[in-house]
């Protein structure tokens, strides 16, 4: 064991079950570990790095903003900041932006905005936000009692009031739980990431949004996993026909510095107002730029290659030897093995490529960029891993 790893055993609190591997350097999509063998980074990060390890032009935003002051209090404004907003507004319809620093502080954000407005509008009983079994948004508490997910609540007890979980692709199901709960909001994820990358459908998708259209309801889309051209859209709620009240995000949006954000449309945009929320680090010049680089680069074209990328992979692994299904949308790909997914992901790491898993699959979020020899080659590794006699 190196160094490293006896210090991060004994020193670093015991919640994640690393893999044996070091990482000190890579390069785009390829990654060296402590002995210097390379790997093809198909995680980037959980869906962080979207131009890859060091990344020259997001660096050098990084950097010079760095040179120029690393961090301001919300109390005065940053150049960053404010260029950033405005791009994610232009992007997105949405009209104003509350930054905070992960994705489970960006739900936080949405939740708070969705009950604010359906207090003033409807009264103090419209408090309850649905959201779906299988999902997840995050690891606060209140994020937690969002996540349908009942193994995440077993040890944390008792949890945040106010949530109630439907069945996914149950229209008339989601409807009725929102109705008898007075509900605020309802939060969905466009594709259930952590629940196993599982689309919801276009139907349902459309029918929530009507629905809440129709009652004023806010219909909130968690894209923290999904959005910032992982799904070959710049959110993933735009490959589905649908405007939502409030958008949630982080993960590729810093491209690898913690930032998250709450877009507000034109129903909520002024209900959180002085003092209703506020966050130290969010909004930081820093990150904002780093995150600036990455959302105008987000272009049609580029998001058209990201779609081509994806189109690749599903072709390459649907019905090859050992899988039974391939889910997911752009480069955002989850494969049902035969074999134990752990057993897969650990065949393609000894092979030189680092997978990732989510429920009982194989789960690929590879940067958005990859070259498409790279991808090729990570691919062939991934079949091969696959495959049964």
């Amino acid at each position: 064991m190196s160094d490293i790893k006896a210090i991060d055993k004994q020193f670093v609190a015991n919640t994640y079950n690393r893999f044996p591997v070091e990482i000190v350097s890579g390069k785009g999509s390829v990654v060296r570990d402590e002995t210097g063998k390379e790997y093809i980074d198909m995680g980037s990060g959980i869906a962080v790095t979207s131009f890859g390890v060091a990344d020259d032009e997001w660096a050098a935003a990084v950097t010079e903003q760095l040179h120029r002051v690393q961090h301001m209090s919300n109390l005065y404004y940053t150049r960053p900041c404010a260029l950033l907003a405005q791009r994610l507004c232009e992007k997105t319809g949405m009209k104003k932006v509350f930054f905070a620093n992960s994705g489970a502080e960006a739900n936080e954000g949405g939740i708070k905005a969705a009950r604010k407005y359906a207090a003033e509008k409807k009264g103090a009983d419209h408090f309850t936000i649905v959201t779906l079994k299988n999902s997840f948004h995050g690891r606060t508490i209140t994020t937690l009692s969002a996540t349908g997910q009942e193994h995440y609540h077993e040890l944390f007890q008792p949890l945040t009031p106010g949530f109630v979980h439907a069945d996914a692709n149950d229209l008339e199901g989601t409807i009725a739980l929102a109705l008898e709960h007075k509900a605020a909001g309802i939060l969905i994820e466009c594709i259930q990431g952590e629940g196993g990358v599982v689309p919801l459908e276009k139907e349902y998708v459309q029918g929530l949004a009507d629905f809440c259209a129709g009652e004023d309801v806010l219909l909130l889309v968690d894209e923290v996993q999904t959005g910032n051209g992982r799904t070959g859209a710049m959110y993933s709620y735009m490959n589905f026909g649908v405007q939502p009240d409030i958008v949630t995000t982080a993960k590729g949006l810093g491209g690898g510095l913690p930032l998250g954000a709450v877009l507000l449309g034109e129903k909520c945009e002024y209900v959180l107002g002085f003092g209703d929320h506020g966050s130290t680090f969010g909004g930081n010049p820093v990150c904002c730029a780093g995150a600036l680089s990455v959302v105008e680069r987000l272009t049609d074209d580029f998001l058209a290659e990201v779609k081509a990328k994806g189109e690749f992979v599903f072709k390459a692994l649907s019905g090859a030897s050992g899988v039974e299904s391939v889910s997911g949308m752009g480069l955002m790909i989850g494969i049902q093995t035969v074999k134990p997914a752990g057993d897969v992901v650990k065949a393609c790491m000894e092979q030189g490529v680092l997978c990732l898993t989510a429920k009982d699959k194989v789960r690929l979020l590879p940067a958005l960029n990859i070259p498409a020899d790279v991808l090729e080659k990570a691919v062939a590794v991934i079949k091969a891993a696959c495959a049964v006699e």
